[in-house]
């Protein structure tokens, strides 16, 4: 989980790493992407209970109760690892239109620890009055920063269509974090209402 920060730091070298370690995509999503968004998961719903979110709209801090939290969190860690497992599909069908074969478990390793900063980034969600798209504004910069080391070094594309992959996965990334951001902020900011939700009124029923 600590490779964030190392993929930040010292992108061309971690990359690198990740390229020979070759590592499958159970054992990334279990060790590295999971335990993530456990820990995102965890100080959100924390910060959301015990500050609450600021709801411009209202003018108020609202307080999540706990079955709230449970559903909302639950609801948004599955939306998150559908997004990686969705964007590398996507990474994996348009890489594979450039001239090479890729595996999909090279397009899931970038995908997932490409977008490990935008997740880390989260944190700062914590503080009740962080804008959700400031904090996604700066996550969503440095996954483009490392993603420029990235690409080259463990889908291995010809030389000639690297950067055209390397803008067909930034699209792809921003793309689709975009839209799960949109309705994370629409819930925390009060545009939209569980009490209109079976799936969310199920969830906090069971969880």
């Amino acid at each position: 989980m600590f490779k964030v920060f190392f993929l930040i730091f010292d992108p061309g070298a971690t990359w690198e790493k990740v390229a020979q370690k070759k590592r499958g995509l159970f054992f990334i999503l279990l060790t590295y992407l999971v335990p993530m968004i456990l820990l995102i998961a965890a100080a959100e719903g924390w910060s959301i209970h015990t500050f609450g979110k600021w709801q411009p709209r209202f003018g108020i801090y609202k307080h999540f109760t706990l079955p709230e939290i449970k559903a909302f969190e639950t609801t948004q860690a599955v939306a998150l690892l559908a997004l990686v497992f969705l964007a590398a599909l996507l990474l994996h069908v348009a890489g594979n239109t450039f001239h090479g074969k890729r595996s999909y478990r090279q397009s899931f390793a970038v995908v997932a620890y490409g977008f490990s900063p935008l997740l880390l980034v989260r944190l700062l969600d914590v503080a009740p009055q962080m804008n959700p798209w400031a904090s996604w504004a700066f996550g969503i910069g440095m996954v483009i920063w490392i993603l420029y080391q990235g690409i080259p070094r463990v889908l291995e594309p010809d030389p000639t269509h690297t950067f055209g992959i390397y803008l067909t996965a930034i699209i792809i990334m921003v793309l689709t974090s975009g839209v799960a951001r949109i309705f994370a902020t629409m819930y925390l900011q009060g545009e939209v209402s569980n009490r209109h939700s079976w799936f969310i009124e199920w969830l906090a029923k069971y969880f």
